[in-house]
């Protein structure tokens, strides 16, 4: 009962330690002690043996995919690209269609790998301007963009580049396109019912907003200072005029490839080569179904970025300073992971920790879908980190799900779709990262805003969570 308590109580401090913004790179090993010495388990040996061998495990692993990652994202916003794809589809939709228009903005940006903090930081001025004129209620600005940026495009969408959709793929075998069916079933019920939700919303709103000063876009002084106390770099952000912009098609043709190539790598182009040296021990001695998702993933990111940057030269007048600033932006993303994959590995080395484990999968016997999803979800949630939920829950537990799922009869392409979705639930609780800065973005508290932000990205997702699971056990399909 002392180490079940220890665990509790270290992520507990977890918790309320990250919310009041101290760094999880130091918290995770920090709190992964609190819980080895109320374990009775060896402290140095646990840190040196355990947490940092599971941390570089992760950094060696999925590394270059944050950095390629953070080098498509910093270009897209240095080129204007961006920024150009959200006004381009902003306009087309028009002002009495403000609200898709801004979730579908954010959503085609996220679905081709632009991450969700350059998504809030890019999209916000525009969202701010368009609900002015549209006479719209200044705090659905958060739910429209999370809704666009947090949910289906992170999670449920076959092919997305997102880490979320990333990190299965070792465990179980599969790529980014697993479980298309369900994926895209998932995505529209986030979508449709998260709509339904904001528009409601927006109709139910006494009278006519006036317009007001309040809700202009801010500053772009004003937006890097706070981006910079976030950890990104977006220097320029906000300041292209639309003269500048790249052309939609130069600024959407880089998340076209994305998507594109990483299809045809991973069933074609990759299959096609002969990898049976992978199985030599000095590469690992893994198969190849274990590198094809992630090799896929990377190989279409290099070539988007390789595209983007030569198509772009000219609106790139110092292009070694924003490769330099994308490399440093991929660092704190991926050691902030990784250290809660560290966390983990200590958590489940503790014998206390069987307890947890047995009582997790006695969730419902036979049933390794639903244990999976209550599973992640949970982490998601007490980590506030979608990414970090997962990594714990399949560090721990992934080697048993797949060998519960293959007795059940369940295809490991099923279990990376449920692992994915299940961790866009819970992890939007109000201690979550993103949902902090993108208040902070939109100049605003969880007061006046999250309440919307809730219900769609964590009330709606488990909805879509819950319609998944029931139709992977009524139909066995996915």
């Amino acid at each position: 009962m002392v180490g079940i308590l220890g665990i509790l109580i270290a992520l507990g401090l977890l918790i309320y330690l990250s919310y009041r913004g101290f760094s999880v790179l130091l918290l995770a090993p920090l709190m992964a002690l609190v819980a080895v010495l109320l374990g009775g388990a060896p402290l140095l040996a646990s840190y040196t043996q355990i947490f940092m061998p599971a941390m570089g495990s992760f950094i060696v692993q999925f590394f270059p995919l944050f950095l390629l990652g953070a080098l498509f994202d910093k270009l897209m916003e240095d080129t204007g690209s961006a920024r150009a794809l959200a006004e381009a589809i902003v306009a087309r939709l028009g002002e009495v269609n403000t609200i898709p228009a801004i979730v579908l903005a954010c959503a085609v940006l996220t679905y081709g790998g632009v991450s969700l903090f350059v998504v809030a930081f890019a999209v916000y001025p525009i969202a701010a301007a368009m609900f002015e004129r549209a006479r719209l209620p200044r705090t659905l600005i958060p739910a429209s963009i999370a809704l666009g940026a947090f949910t289906f495009t992170m999670t449920a969408l076959p092919g997305t580049p997102a880490i979320q959709n990333a990190i299965p793929m070792p465990y179980f075998g599969t790529t980014a396109f697993a479980a298309p069916g369900i994926g895209i079933i998932a995505g529209a019920i986030m979508l449709g019912l998260g709509l339904l939700w904001i528009m409601r919303r927006a109709t139910s709103w006494s009278g006519a907003v006036p317009a007001c000063a309040e809700i202009r876009s801010r500053p772009p002084k004003e937006l890097r200072e706070l981006a910079q106390g976030e950890g990104f770099d977006l220097t320029g952000l906000g300041e292209q005029r639309s003269g500048e912009l790249p052309p939609v098609w130069i600024a959407a043709l880089p998340i076209v490839l994305v998507v594109v190539l990483n299809f045809l790598l991973a069933t074609i182009l990759l299959p096609m080569l002969d990898t049976g040296y992978l199985a030599e021990k000095r590469y690992g001695g893994v198969s190849f179904g274990a590198v094809r998702g992630v090799w896929a993933i990377l190989l279409a990111l290099a070539i988007s970025v390789s595209v983007m940057a030569v198509l772009n030269r000219g609106r790139l007048p110092n292009l070694k300073q924003t490769l330099g600033d994308g490399a440093n932006a991929a660092t704190g993303p991926a050691f902030n992971t990784a250290s809660l994959v560290g966390f983990g590995a200590v958590i489940a080395s503790l014998s206390a920790f069987d307890i947890v484990r047995d009582a997790v999968l006695g969730i419902a016997p036979g049933n390794p879908l639903i244990s999976l999803a209550v599973a992640v979800n949970i982490l998601a949630g007490i980590t506030g980190s979608a990414s970090g939920g997962m990594s714990i829950a399949l560090q721990t537990l992934g080697a048993t799900y797949l060998e519960l799922g293959r007795a059940a009869g369940i295809h490991p392409d099923l279990l990376h779709r449920v692992t994915a979705i299940a961790t866009g639930g819970l992890d939007a609780l109000p201690h979550n990262g993103a949902v902090i800065t993108l208040l902070s973005v939109c100049n605003m508290t969880h007061r006046e805003a999250y309440k919307d932000i809730f219900v769609v990205a964590c009330a709606v997702p488990l909805v879509a969570l819950l319609a998944i699971l029931i139709l992977a056990n009524v139909t066995g399909s996915f």
